[in-house]
């Protein structure tokens, strides 16, 4: 149908109203806006629990429903624009905007201002929440809590949408270790460009989802490969269907699935065993 069906809510049988006469579809409807009431959800390519996992929405994310069938939604994510099938289970109609995001690397949310209250959910890094009441405990005095919409959180583990970090690296640099995931994009689990894409949204930064989609967007071409003469921190290096950002003028931190983990390693290194295993050589070198 000559469009990206990642990006564009279109299918042969239905596609979005603002689609109309850009696109061919049998049928144009308008979306309504839900939001993820889980602290993570899986995207599918396909309405079933074993089709390729694309991305991954966090809690409060909001997503756009464009249309249902058999306990999938169909939509459109607002976050990245990325399009796949969500569990119906895991969304609920759009409450308020959200006020604050997750800041800390994961956190409970608690049905009760008490840590011994046993979490309803595990919020990961980038998750949004809208904050009604802080400085709460279960006596009911001033405490470390707010209350949220869903629950309660330790405050400390929450930032405001406008209090953002000012360095994508060092963000990218506490996902060490964390496993990892075709398709995850939460610290239980990421891939190679939503290490970046997570790290980025801290500060701020729009990052689209896949690999091919941020090498088309960040910044600058700087180089055509990396090298210590030239390379930087926050430089971030591609390959075909790869990526990872630069700690400093010779060591790369990346998601691979050589080590499973997000993890260093001499770039040259990583150039080199990519090479060797068919991934072919680094296609560009960008920088903001």
């Amino acid at each position: 149908m000559g469009f990206d069906r990642r990006l564009t809510p279109a299918r042969p049988d239905l596609a979005a109203a603002h689609l109309e006469g850009k696109v061919e579809a049998q049928h144009f409807v308008k979306g309504i806006e839900e939001q993820v009431i889980v602290g993570l959800t899986d995207m599918r390519e396909a309405p079933r629990a074993n089709a390729s996992l694309d991305t991954q929405l966090l809690f409060g994310e909001r997503f756009t429903v464009y249309d249902r069938a058999e306990g999938w939604a169909w939509g459109q994510s607002a976050s990245d624009d990325y399009v796949g099938y969500v569990p119906e289970i895991a969304l609920t109609g759009a409450g308020d905007e959200p006020t604050h995001r997750v800041s800390a690397l994961r956190s409970y949310l608690y049905p009760a201002p008490d840590i011994k209250a046993p979490p309803e959910e595990l919020l990961s890094l980038g998750a949004r929440v809208t904050v009604r009441e802080i400085g709460l405990d279960a006596r009911g005095t001033s405490g470390p809590f707010a209350r949220v919409d869903g629950g309660y959180m330790y405050e400390a583990h929450l930032a405001g949408l406008d209090d953002l970090e000012e360095d994508f690296v060092a963000v990218a640099e506490r996902f060490m270790g964390t496993p990892y995931l075709w398709g995850g994009r939460s610290s239980l689990g990421l891939d190679c460009s939503s290490l970046v894409q997570l790290a980025a949204d801290a500060c701020g930064i729009v990052c689209l989802r896949d690999a091919d989609m941020i090498e088309a967007a960040w910044g600058q071409l700087v180089n055509t490969a990396p090298s210590p003469e030239h390379s930087q921190r926050g430089d971030l290096v591609f390959w075909k269907g790869h990526m990872g950002v630069m700690l400093d003028a010779e060591v790369l931190l990346h998601a691979n699935a050589h080590h499973m983990a997000v993890a260093t390693e001499p770039v040259q290194e990583a150039i080199s065993r990519i090479a060797a295993n068919g991934g072919g050589d680094v296609t560009s070198v960008r920088r903001r």
